[in-house]
């Protein structure tokens, strides 16, 4: 649902703090993008605290905005707390209920759930955090839903993702939600990333990192599944593709991807379907067959599990905002 106007997007910022997870939100939202042609983010830093802060690292920054104008943002993030074991600040519990109670959009990256769930955000809800805090998330806050075993949880009006990379991926569909397929991709190809990773792909990737090979088994059968969407996939296909028998490919797929192989190829199937349901007036019907669903009530069903609303709701709420 492309944005019609600047959408403001406050950031918490604290003394101490490792700066990744506040550089990917600097690097998302803060950058002009006047190539992209479309109202970009006007992103503020905010802090607690006066004055010049330390970072992991060696080095010190200083916000220029204070929780006033964190809290009166369209969009507030948490990246961090300062201790997972402490307590919150209470004007930053104050401010966070303040933008919820508003009608703001809340957002936290790794650490930055517990802040949440300290303004009692995250109660009854499904939420996640780094797998490495999950299970004191769970202890410390018995009412949450807490999910370790994903990328990000998308609550419609509360966010929140695994740490360091991850927060990347919420920011992506963020930018997904608020301008489309188009956008969000040119955004991912200018930070050399991945367009998307689906929400639901395992945290913890067994041998994430792994020596080259000359000839990657999975990443050739993906890459012929990509070319071949519109046809019938099967995990023996795939298997067949990469020279494997199905069970060891499964076992690969995931050690390499985290999700399973047919999951993955009906996420791409639905981020394909993205910009048709954005940029044209084909069918819904004959969207779904172009991305290689079986039948409109297939495509449906996949499309509203995985993005929390129909395809047409979709299309018509992404062309509301975009005129």
């Amino acid at each position: 649902m492309q944005l019609a106007k600047r959408h403001t997007i406050s950031v918490l910022a604290f003394d101490s703090m490792a700066p990744f997870e506040l550089g990917s939100v600097v690097e998302v939202f803060g950058l002009p993008r006047p190539e992209l042609d479309v109202p970009w983010y006007d992103l503020r830093v905010c802090s607690l605290e006066r004055g010049p802060m330390r970072a992991v690292g060696g080095f010190t920054m200083t916000a220029e905005n204070d929780l006033e104008v964190f809290a009166a943002a369209d969009t507030v993030m948490v990246v961090a707390v300062p201790n997972v074991r402490g307590d919150v600040h209470p004007e930053v519990v104050a401010a966070l209920r303040s933008a919820h109670d508003r009608g703001a959009r809340v957002v936290s990256i790794c650490s930055g759930a517990f802040a949440l769930a300290a303004a009692g955000l995250l109660d009854g809800r499904e939420a996640t955090t780094h797998w490495r805090y999950a299970a004191l998330l769970q202890q410390r806050y018995p009412m949450i839903h807490v999910n370790p075993d994903v990328l990000y949880v998308d609550g419609g009006d509360i966010l929140t993702s695994a740490g360091s990379a991850a927060g990347l991926d919420l920011c992506l569909h963020l930018v997904r939600k608020d301008h489309g397929a188009r956008v969000a991709n040119a955004v991912a190809r200018r930070l050399v990333i991945p367009p998307h990773r689906d929400g639901g792909q395992a945290q913890f990737v067994e041998a994430a990192v792994t020596e080259p090979a000359e000839d990657d088994a999975v990443a050739r059968a993906m890459a012929w599944a990509l070319a071949h969407l519109t046809d019938p996939i099967t995990v023996a296909d795939l298997a067949r593709q990469a020279h494997l028998a199905p069970r060891t490919f499964i076992r690969h797929f995931n050690r390499q991807t985290g999700t399973s192989p047919l999951r993955w190829v009906i996420t791409q199937r639905i981020m394909a379907s993205l910009p048709l349901l954005e940029g044209g007036t084909m069918p819904i019907e004959e969207i779904g067959a172009a991305v290689g669903f079986e039948s409109a009530v297939t495509f449906r069903h996949h499309f509203t599990r995985a993005m929390k609303t129909s395809p047409s709701a979709y299309r018509r709420t992404f062309r509301a905002n975009a005129s």
